[in-house]
């Protein structure tokens, strides 16, 4: 299956560290990308509740006339959907799987993404992805999870890594070296230790079969509409996404929690492509990574619902389309690279 549509160095990047005073007779100290909780953090959670609801209360007021992207949200569109992702195949011969790499900061949803597109498949809500909730990642390892379309499994591999943000986070070298294939499945993430050849699985000379194929940035749309993310992610973000660039890795955004921010998309999901609300949030969130619009997708994932929503699963299925297409443009930029190399 082809598609069609209309992209470092490994060296660790410091950033340096700052400290703040808890109490009159205590300090933390924190990460520049630490997303920890100040004095008046009971405040400030108040404060950018009541912004998300006014958002959430004037989007019925900002309907768009028409749909700024155009979905067909119906039963024929999904089953079309499956059926393309079901039958996908690298255009790479070299490559068995694409592999799409899930980053972003602490509690944004990327392993509920990973559960949701697996719902979809299995037609009922699953859990396939442990996820937690709290200031620290509840994913420690880096974790490989193959596709299953009906039992079966696909040429695709979603691999899920530990969110930063928080002091024990990943530093820029880890993800790095992750993207470029040095790390093992399973491989943990630990601040203290770089991940090098002395590192168990190693592995030192990789192929463009162990290499990430893709890297999807996942970001909280409630966060970024209140703003409450660092300075420092914002920085580390940027800095991570233009290392990936140079290595010729293509990105996408996945914007979640969008039902969140909207009380339309929160009654109606085939309302997200309506709601200006949402299409300012995906500038926004173009914007703190430093990526075109064009590349931000909005999802809906499955969290505390038991029973599927069609409009849900188009959009977590157009999100993995656009993934693999991603991954099909770095397989023939490969290709003409070794060409122009053999020449």
């Amino acid at each position: 299956m082809s598609f069609t549509f209309g992209a470092g160095s490994s060296n660790c990047v410091s950033i340096p560290s700052t400290t703040s005073s808890t109490s009159s007779t205590s300090t933390t100290s924190t990460s520049l990308f630490n997303l920890g909780m100040s004095d008046s953090s009971t405040e400030k959670e108040t404060k950018e509740t009541k912004k998300t609801q006014e958002f959430k209360q004037n989007s019925f007021l900002s309907k768009l006339q028409t749909p700024w992207r155009r979905v067909e949200w119906t039963e024929e569109e999904r089953s079309a959907l499956v059926q393309r992702l079901s039958s996908y195949a690298p255009c790479c011969p070299d490559v068995g799987r694409a592999r799409v790499l899930l980053l972003g900061p602490v509690g944004s949803g990327k392993s509920s993404f990973i559960s949701s597109v697996d719902s979809v498949f299995e037609g009922r809500v699953t859990n396939r992805a442990m996820v937690g909730q709290g200031q620290s990642s509840f994913t420690q390892k880096l974790q490989c999870f193959p596709l299953c379309p009906s039992k079966r499994t696909c040429a695709l591999e979603l691999w899920d890594s530990m969110g930063f943000g928080d002091c024990s986070g990943p530093n820029l070298q880890q993800l790095l070296s992750v993207v470029k294939g040095h790390a093992p499945e399973g491989y943990e993430f630990r601040a203290e230790q770089a991940l090098s050849s002395d590192t168990e699985g190693y592995i030192k000379r990789p192929g463009l079969r162990e290499q990430m194929h893709c890297v999807a940035f996942v970001l909280d749309a409630s966060k970024v509409l209140t703003s409450s993310y660092s300075k420092g992610t914002g920085v580390f973000l940027r800095q991570l996404r233009r290392h990936v660039s140079d290595l010729g890795v293509h990105q996408v955004v996945l914007l979640t929690h969008v039902d969140q921010i909207c009380n339309k998309t929160q009654k109606d999901t085939s309302e997200v492509y309506t709601s200006s609300v949402i299409r300012q949030m995906m500038y926004k969130a173009a914007e703190l990574v430093g990526m075109s619009p064009s590349s931000v997708v909005p999802v809906r994932n499955y969290w505390c619902e038991l029973e599927l929503d069609l409009s849900s699963d188009i959009l977590l299925l157009r999100a993995l389309e656009l993934l693999l297409q991603y991954t099909d443009l770095y397989y023939r930029e490969q290709q003409r690279a070794t060409s122009k190399h053999d020449l």
